[in-house]
Formats: C-alpha cells, sequence, structure tokens
C-alpha cells in the first residue's frame, strides 16, 4: 500500500476530531486537514442542555479544543466556516465553500475520513421559521438560544419531542425557571423504553409541574396578536414564548450518496468494521454511519458521542493503515431526568418481540446499597432474555441513584453474551454504603436460574391485566402485611392473605385453580409460589415486580 501523503477529514467535534487526532499519533510525516463549517472544532455536543440553565456555567467550559491547539499540538490544519460541498472520487479531491465569502476551493486527499455527523429534523409545519422556534444540535444552535433567553426573558416554553434531546431540554428550562410544556407524538416519553418503564419517568416529570401532551403532534407555531403559540393536531392551543423542535436526528449522508458511496438500510453510510467505506480510500465515522447491533446482528444507527469516539479513533488510524476494528454497539443510553437517572442496554421487551425472541421479562425494586445503611434509593429494574437460549437480550434500569453501574454491569454483559443466569456468578464489589450483599445484578440472576430451573413462574403486569380483562378464571392474591394494603391499595379483585398467614389458610383455595401471588416486589410472593407449589398447586404464578411494577388500576386496600 502507497504510504499516505494527504489526509483530509470533513467534520470535527467528536469523529472527526478523534479521527485527526489518532491519525496524528499514528504518523508524524502525513498532512491532516481538518473541514468544519461551524465555528468551533470540538465541543462537548451532551452538555448543551446544561449550559442553558447555568449548570454548565460558561460557554468555554463545553469546548474540548480549539484549532489553534490542534494546530499546535498535533499539527493539524483546522479549518472552519469551511463546507465540503463534493467529493470527487477519481480524482481524489474534494470542493469546498468558504461559508464567510461563498468562495470555492479544492484539496487532494490521499485518503479521506468522513464525519459530517447528523441534523436535526425540523417537522415540516406552518411556522418553525419563526424567531421563537429553535433546534438543540450544535454549539451555534445553543448560543442562538442563548441569546434569545437573555434578551427576551421567556416565561413559558414548548418542547416539541420527548426523546433524549427532549428530556434534557426540558428538565434545563424547567431549571432556568420557564412553565414547560411537552407534546410527543408518540404515546410514551423516551421510545427507547418499554411502555411501563417509561410512564416511571412520565409520572416522575409532571410531578415536577412540567404538562405533557402524549400520542399528539405539531400542526402549527403560529403568531397571534405579538405572541406565539403552538397548535397541536388535537386542536389544542398552547401559549409558548419559546419553542425548542426535539424530534430527533437524521444522519447527514448527502455527500456520500452524491459520491456514490453505498448508505445502508439504516439510512447511514455502510462501512466495515473497520470504518472504512464502499471506497477503499474513504472511511467514515460518527452519527453519519450505519454501524452493527451487537444483540441482533443487524445494521443500525448509533448517534451517541461515545461511539462517534470511538470509530473516529479507528477511521484515523485505518486510513494510514492500521486494522483497529469496532465490532459494533448495543445502544447503551442514560439520561438525566430531574432526580431520576434513566438507561437502558440491547434490546427492550417490544424489540426483543419485533426480532422474533421469546423473551422472558423480570422485574426487580431493590435498594442500591444496603438498606440498613441511610439514604438507600430504589432501583427498578427491567432485563429481558430469550426463553429458548436464556441468553440476555436486554436490561433497563431507572432510579436516583447507582443506576450507572448497573447499567455498564448489564451492558458488559451483553458484549458478552451471558445468559440470565450467568448475571449470578459476577463477583461485584460490596460493602454497605455501595451495594447490598446481593447486588441488583445479582438478584436479576437469581431470578434467571430460578426460571430457567423451573422454581418460578412469573406473570408481567401486562399479561395479568389482560387475563383480568378477558374475566379468566384467576385466583388473586395479596401476600402483603395488612398495614402495606390499607396504606397502597390492592390490584382489583385480590384477596389479601399475608404471606405468614399462607400455610395456615390454604384450604381457602382451589389447588386446580390457576393463582398468582404479588406483594410489594416480588420475593414475598416468590416465597408464597414456592409453598404452594410444593403443597400441590398445579397453576401457581409470581407477579414478576409485584405492585411496584403494577402501573395499573389500584382499589383501596382497607
Amino acid at each position: 500500500m502507497a504510504k499516505v501523503q494527504k489526509l483530509v477529514i470533513v467534520g470535527g467535534v467528536a469523529g472527526g476530531a478523534s479521527a485527526a487526532a489518532k491519525a496524528r499519533r499514528c504518523s508524524e510525516d502525513v498532512e491532516i486537514i481538518m473541514y468544519e463549517k461551524d465555528r468551533d472544532i470540538s465541543y462537548a455536543n451532551c452538555g448543551l442542555p446544561y449550559y442553558l440553565s447555568g449548570v454548565i456555567k460558561k460557554r468555554e467550559d463545553l469546548l474540548i479544543t480549539s484549532p489553534a491547539l490542534f494546530r499546535r499540538r498535533f499539527r493539524v490544519e483546522a479549518r472552519t466556516r469551511r463546507e465540503v460541498t463534493r467529493i470527487k472520487r477519481e480524482q481524489k479531491t474534494v470542493v469546498i465553500r468558504h461559508l464567510e465569502t461563498g468562495s470555492l476551493e479544492e484539496e487532494t486527499y490521499d485518503r479521506l475520513v468522513l464525519a459530517p455527523g447528523s441534523r436535526a429534523v425540523v417537522p415540516k409545519v406552518p411556522g418553525v421559521d419563526l424567531p421563537p422556534v429553535f433546534t438543540l444540535k450544535t454549539l451555534d444552535d445553543t448560543d442562538r438560544i442563548f441569546r434569545f433567553l437573555e434578551a427576551n426573558n421567556p416565561r413559558r416554553a414548548v418542547v416539541v419531542g420527548g426523546g433524549l434531546i427532549g428530556v434534557e431540554a426540558l428538565e434545563n428550562l424547567v431549571l432556568r425557571g420557564l412553565e414547560t410544556t411537552v407534546v410527543e407524538f408518540a404515546p410514551q416519553m423516551l421510545t427507547f423504553l418499554d411502555w411501563e418503564m417509561a410512564e416511571i419517568v412520565r409520572r416522575h416529570v409532571e410531578a415536577k409541574g412540567v404538562r405533557l401532551h402524549l400520542s399528539e403532534g405539531l400542526k402549527a407555531v403560529e403568531k397571534h396578536d405579538g405572541a406565539f403559540v403552538v397548535k397541536t393536531d388535537h386542536d389544542r392551543t398552547i401559549p409558548a414564548d419559546l419553542v425548542l423542535m426535539a424530534v430527533g436526528i437524521r444522519p447527514s449522508v448527502e455527500l456520500a450518496r452524491e459520491a456514490g458511496l453505498v448508505i445502508g438500510a439504516s439510512g447511514g453510510i455502510r462501512v466495515n468494521e473497520y470504518m472504512q467505506t464502499s471506497d477503499p480510500e474513504i472511511f467514515a465515522a460518527g452519527d453519519c454511519v450505519e454501524t452493527i447491533n451487537l444483540v441482533t446482528g443487524k445494521p443500525t444507527l448509533t448517534p451517541m458521542g461515545s461511539a462517534a469516539n470511538k470509530q473516529g479513533r479507528a477511521a484515523g488510524a485505518n486510513a494510514l493503515g492500521r486494522s483497529l476494528a469496532v465490532k459494533g454497539f448495543l445502544g447503551t443510553v442514560i439520561v438525566k431526568v430531574f432526580d431520576l437517572t434513566v438507561a437502558k442496554t440491547g434490546l427492550s421487551e417490544r424489540e426483543a418481540v419485533d426480532e422474533g425472541f421469546s423473551p422472558l421479562v423480570t422485574y426487580v425494586h431493590p435498594g442500591h446499597h444496603a438498606g440498613y445503611f441511610p439514604g438507600a434509593k430504589t432501583l427498578n429494574i427491567k432485563t429481558v432474555a430469550d426463553e429458548k437460549s436464556e441468553r440476555l437480550l436486554g436490561a433497563q434500569v431507572i432510579g436516583e441513584e447507582g443506576v450507572d453501574k448497573r447499567i455498564d454491569v448489564f451492558a458488559t454483559a451483553l458484549y458478552n453474551r451471558m445468559t440470565q443466569e450467568d448475571l449470578l456468578q459476577l463477583d461485584l464489589a460490596y460493602a454497605p454504603p455501595y451495594s447490598a450483599a446481593r447486588d441488583p445484578v445479582i438478584i436479576a440472576g437469581a431470578l434467571g436460574q430460578n426460571y430457567f430451573r423451573g422454581d418460578w413462574r412469573p406473570v408481567p403486569p401486562g399479561e395479568l391485566l389482560e387475563k383480568r380483562r378477558r374475566g379468566e378464571p384467576v385466583t388473586l392474591i395479596d401476600v402483603r402485611t395488612s398495614k402495606e394494603v390499607t396504606r397502597a391499595g390492592k390490584i382489583p379483585g385480590a384477596v389479601h392473605i399475608p404471606i405468614d398467614d399462607l400455610r395456615s389458610r390454604m384450604r381457602e383455595l382451589d389447588p386446580e385453580r390457576e393463582t398468582i401471588l404479588y406483594c410489594a416486589t416480588g420475593l414475598r410472593s416468590y416465597v408464597g409460589e414456592r409453598i404452594l407449589s410444593q403443597q400441590g398447586f398445579k397453576r401457581v404464578q409470581t407477579l414478576t415486580g409485584g405492585i411496584f411494577s403494577w402501573m395499573f388500576e389500584l382499589e383501596p386496600g382497607g
């Protein structure tokens, strides 16, 4: 392979800047030129919402590097406010437009790295070009919003979209003192979660004073008598001094498509594990590329800064002859929503069904550390495994503390294709301020072992709800204490038999009838299931996760 004399990189931020820095570490001789259409070449995208609220106080704290530093430390020529508009593959040149002057120039390359990222999706409805309407994707976007906030002191904000950027934006707008409303076309926030997990988030957000309009689409933004309003497809009119569009992003692949590079089924540039495109002289990284889902093996998009850094590093090295592989991603995400941390890795239950798996669903609700140690906070954990292979497919974790630790353990287990029962064998750190003797991940593993060894038959909350709606003959038993039932209520139609009275009251029950037990979180009802199943009850099951996982109607318990 001929020695690379010049490497040209299109785009900065995470993917392009990582590619440039790694390429320089691989070769002191190669000429490296980076083109970036914005003013800043590398900044912390994920920190942008927190600058709006003042949690991050200075704009410069968002800047990772500057053209001057890149030139001084890495001898990379970073040229900003220049947009690459065309790739001439046969001539191995790119066409660049100077955004300040409109003039054009061409630059030759030996190898090319594409890292143009993605762009915010703006709904095609009337009024999205009005002054108070913004997107939040780039640092320039953030600067425009910040200037508007400072100049106009808005009181009411509408966030269109309840995904990752939407929930981060709504929290920081509330922190800034704005009365905030969310309009979301889907029936839930954070659609990467299963519904019942997203419901935990919904209740928390509403408790913070945010108004949510779910299953409701944006129809228009209008101005009446000097004031702006958002109109929805439910004929709702919402006053808005500021409107933030957070409906999603789309990979920027136009440059690659026009150059004849292969675009994958997911909409991103198709690359191999070495970040090489269909043209062996061109590599790509970041939001613009298609990657592999490590659970399904199928192509997907992974628009995360963590992924872009990893891909950019590999692209920069491989463009100079190295062979660094990026095998794929699990779609691991984590987001702060006021007092909650919300995280997911792998497949949701809904995604597992769509992929043809037969999912085993389990819920656990332990404390994030030992219960006797002050300050324990409840974790809500949902795991999804494949009933046939016993392989762990995904996990979702929501809580105030300890979420990041557990989701990373689950992600590591998924990467190594572990079964749910394998989790039980992990040797995790334990001390009362950090965990219980049985860590929440270990408890999830124990549930898997109980199921696959035939000791536990779980019923998910949604399945129990459907049984009730269909009027199936089921004996539903609440095994909590009388005090718990009186305080929190019970599932309609349940018979109350405290767990410690179950043996003495078994004669009240029909051993041939389907029997489902529940408690607060699932432990006592599992104990009850083992008691009844060993006393001749043929069809006894447990509501997995207990009443903590029941997001439906309750009736007074006393």
